[in-house]
């Protein structure tokens, strides 16, 4: 997302700040079902914002924004691999922003494998179809390894078997601390299924919210917007084991999630807190003493970083604030090796948290680019003229 479209993404907070009821909620939906788009790498366009905002004012429905939406992208005679990935993030947003305003929600499977098909209609052509091949995915918090996802064969019993044990189950006595464990290890299990060929995430987080309402809680979606991508990592990290590398499965961040999310806890929600061979800097997942005291650095403002090493200097301070691929970064730098590059600059730069990658679930993507971090960004300042 460009830097303008970021600031027509925070706009939505003026309504949650100053609108009318049913302005605020609009806005909510809008900025959960954009915010999940992240999990995935993809970022909405600017027209999607202009229709969005247009929505939230009363101007137009909800299925009058999908029908804009298809009918701009219909309109394109010539389409860029740019084009292809807003036309989905715009579509399901779309998508994704009506689900959340019904207040309907079925809890069996064919509900769940309907909500897939809801999200993702108009987008891929198989929306709402269980996958019938097994699958693997490579994880940047894995090191490329990837959680063992159930076989193709057995997904719409796993289904059945984990949402009847599931209504089944009572909450009665419980404490706070054990309903929130219950629930997460219930959302894992769902997600590990992974029941479809592609938006498990997606589809399982708009699934969690709508059962958590149904429970009694009152979800803010703030949490799936602003921090979608460490769901999906810490979703992750609870399904998977490798005994060879003393990794046992790690529930422990996922219900750091659901205690934000459910009891305001105060827990740091950084990705990199996740990685299963995590720097010195990032093994311990901080906390805020009190949730709703403020902070001797406020979230918006990043604390400075400790000095960056001499290369991952001058790397920071050739980049600018928006996405560049390695070539464009190779070029700034006035280098020609791409070998030296990757192994002097641009590898130590990520391990030192100076830049962040566009895709970072797809560390290969054909289209990967790298952006400065907030702490980089910082350092760029302070440093100015040094």
């Amino acid at each position: 997302m460009n830097k303008d479209n970021i600031n027509e993404f925070a706009s939505f907070d003026e309504y949650l700040r100053q609108g009318e009821p049913s302005q605020k909620e609009s806005a909510e939906n809008w900025k959960t079902a954009i915010g999940l788009q992240a999990v995935d790498g993809l970022q909405p366009s600017a027209y999607l914002i202009d229709v969005a905002k247009r929505n939230i004012e009363g101007e137009i429905t909800l299925d009058e924004t999908r029908k804009l939406i298809d009918s701009y992208y219909q309109s394109k005679t010539v389409r860029t691999p740019k084009d292809e990935d807003e036309e989905e993030a715009d579509k399901v947003s779309a998508n994704i922003a009506k689900i959340l305003a019904s207040k309907t929600f079925a809890f069996n499977t064919n509900g769940y494998v309907s909500l897939h098909r809801r999200i993702f209609e108009g987008v891929f052509k198989h929306a709402g179809e269980i996958r019938q091949y097994d699958i693997s995915k490579k994880e940047w918090v894995l090191e490329g390894d990837s959680v063992n996802y159930l076989n193709w064969e057995d997904l719409r019993r796993a289904l059945d078997w984990d949402i009847e044990q599931e209504k089944n189950f009572s909450y009665k006595g419980l404490t706070d601390d054990e309903k929130i464990e219950h629930i997460a290890k219930f959302i894992s299990g769902i997600w590990q299924i992974h029941a479809f060929r592609e938006g498990n995430t997606r589809t399982t987080a708009i699934f969690t919210i709508q059962y958590l309402r149904s429970l009694g809680y009152e979800v803010n979606n703030e949490m799936f917007a602003k921090h979608s991508w460490y769901f999906r990592n810490a979703l992750v990290r609870a399904n998977y084991r490798n005994i060879n590398k003393d990794i046992e499965y790690s529930p422990i961040y996922l219900i750091r999630f659901f205690r934000n999310l459910l009891l305001n806890d105060g827990w740091v929600l950084k990705n990199r807190y996740l990685h299963i061979d995590p720097t010195d800097e990032w093994k311990v997942q901080p906390r805020l003493a009190t949730p709703q005291a403020p902070h001797k650095h406020p979230t918006s403002t990043p604390q400075v970083p400790h000095k960056f090493s001499q290369h991952v200097e001058t790397l920071v301070k050739c980049m600018g604030d928006t996405y560049m691929s390695s070539a464009e970064i190779m070029k700034s730098l006035g280098l020609k090796d791409r070998k030296s590059f990757s192994e002097l600059y641009l590898n130590v730069a990520l391990s030192e948290n100076a830049i962040e990658r566009k895709y970072p679930d797809t560390p290969k993507h054909p289209r990967q680019q790298y952006r400065l971090t907030p702490q980089a960004k910082v350092w760029k300042e302070n440093n100015k003229g040094v």
